[in-house]
């Protein structure tokens, strides 16, 4: 039986019903009629039920799709998708109020991350480069490149230490992706891994555990210890892959559009997952962007556009408020509210770590600083940052109070939805300080969406960093310079031509853009 995951509409009503319960909606009355009819929860961790609906609870199914997403949020004031209404709340594009004793200085980033207006990290090194617009084409007969400035030495050897940093966390939780937290502590204390703080492996493992604990099977033959050999496919590095074409071909003023292009010429309809694979269904069947992710799309607010957004922070070194615009136009393909929030965050961080200088606390709130206050996304930041303050010894072995405290608070969500993951990634970077092994470790013994919390972790971490020779061997070695991918053209690409090809696409001040 074919099991068409994560677009059946039998599946997507129990998804849309939480979704509902989250975002304030009242759907009990729709709960009532699916039930009563013979529908069914949403399945809890798989992407499908056991066996497809029959014709006439299907069609239920997609009508009460359809009328659950006509009932309006009323969080939706705080939480836009719209980009001038999140310009219009979101700190980076609001100057902080003068001082009434004269200008003095900017906010630190301390009032950004507890709930303030302001947004600063240029005393860090990482400036927040305010845009109202959207750059334009790149200019006629231009490629990789044409019409920029050189990019400065240093970014190159940085990026490619992000790409390895993104490829290793990745690469660690990957194994034990849909694994629950007391599943991930079993075994990583069952292989004298805990605290976390490297590879998993199989060897030792008690066999009753691995049986009650199964590894995520696509992963296990290419993810543990005894047989890494390179980066295998994964799709949390297939979307950095495509950001790059993407950028090659269309330059930084890209459209939504240009985004759906890419994936029907480039990206397997197999290799797409929750929200990417209902918007690429709605693309086949002639629905636009930016509708594709509303139409019968319960997963609008999961971490999918976050794992694409790391591109658009590594193009626009040094300026959060630009890479967030960047990342605005490619979540909205897929997601609305906080799942764009998301990736806007993600984007903001990320370039304020590769702008150079900045320390993670700044790089985290340069990241708020794009998001609207009163967002449950910016609360879920705010409550990662708190929780990894209030745990007071700074251990790995304290971390797992910090999680705890997470799950308690997040642990109704599903595993992939964008508030935990984000609260998660945002303790495990300021517990750890912005150091590698501390971030990836942390962000993987969280739990939830783990190989792509390690390998948002690990691109953040790798840009501290700044070079491929200040990170672990351990997590570099075993890489081998070699991404396997199912992007036509690219398999095989080793992270150092893969850092070249970003750092000559970087949106760099000066660069002719009309």
């Amino acid at each position: 039986m074919l099991r068409l995951t994560w677009v059946q509409p039998e599946d997507l009503v129990g998804h849309e019903l939480r979704q509902a319960a989250e975002d304030g909606r009242d759907a009990a009355d729709v709960r009532r009629r699916w039930l009563a009819a013979g529908g069914h929860e949403a399945p809890p961790r798989a992407g499908a039920s056991p066996a497809p609906a029959g014709p006439a609870l299907r069609a239920l199914a997609e009508s009460l799709l359809d009328e659950l997403a006509a009932r309006p949020s009323p969080l939706a004031a705080d939480e836009p998708t719209d980009l001038d209404a999140i310009h219009a709340l979101a700190p980076a594009w609001r100057p902080a109020p003068p001082s009434p004793d004269g200008p003095g200085p900017a906010a630190g980033p301390a009032a950004v991350l507890s709930g303030g207006r302001a947004v600063q990290g240029a005393d860090r090194g990482a400036p927040v480069r305010a845009r109202t617009g959207h750059p334009g084409p790149v200019p006629a007969g231009g490629g990789p490149g044409a019409g920029r400035p050189a990019p400065p030495e240093s970014l190159v050897p940085r990026l490619e230490a992000a790409w390895l940093g993104r490829a290793a966390g990745c690469l660690l939780g990957k194994p034990v992706e849909k694994l629950p937290l007391e599943g991930i502590r079993e075994i990583a204390r069952g292989t004298g891994n805990w605290p976390l703080r490297t590879w998993f492996t199989g060897v030792g493992l008690d066999p009753v555990i691995a049986a009650r604990y199964p590894w995520n099977r696509r992963s296990a033959p290419t993810s543990l210890a005894e047989n890494i050999r390179g980066m295998p496919e994964d799709d949390d590095l297939n979307y950095p892959l495509l950001g790059v074409l993407l950028l090659e071909a269309h330059g930084p003023g890209f459209r939504t559009a240009d985004v759906a292009a890419l994936w029907l010429d480039e990206l397997p309809a197999g290799r797409t997952f929750t929200a990417e694979r209902v918007a690429y269904r709605n693309l086949l069947e002639g629905v636009e962007p930016p509708l594709t992710a509303l139409r019968r799309n319960p997963f609008r607010e999961w971490i999918g556009a976050v794992i694409r957004a790391d591109v658009h922070g590594w193009t626009h070194p040094g300026d959060p408020a630009g890479a967030a615009d960047a990342a605005w136009r490619d979540a909205v393909l897929t997601h609305t509210a906080n799942g764009v929030l998301g990736a806007m965050f993600a984007a903001a961080v990320i370039a304020a770590a590769a702008g150079g200088g900045a320390d993670v606390h700044a790089c985290l709130a340069a990241g708020l600083g794009v998001l609207p206050p009163r967002s449950r996304l910016a609360a879920a930041v705010r409550a990662g940052v708190a929780a990894a303050r209030a745990e007071p010894t700074g251990t790995p072995e304290g971390f797992a109070g910090v999680v705890d405290t997470l799950h308690a608070a997040y642990g109704g969500h599903h595993w992939v939805h964008v508030l935990p993951n984000v609260a998660l990634l945002a303790a495990a970077l300021t517990h750890a300080g912005g150091d590698f092994t501390g971030s990836v470790t942390r962000a993987v013994s969280g739990g939830w969406d783990t190989d792509s919390n390690g390998a948002t972790a690990g691109s953040v971490a790798g840009l501290l960093a700044g070079s491929p020779a200040r990170l672990p061997a351990r997590w570099t070695e075993p890489l081998g310079n070699r991404l396997s991918t199912t992007v036509a053209g690219l398999d095989g690409i080793g992270f150092d031509a893969l850092a070249r090809r970003t750092a000559a696409l970087a949106d760099l001040p000066g660069k002719d853009s009309s």
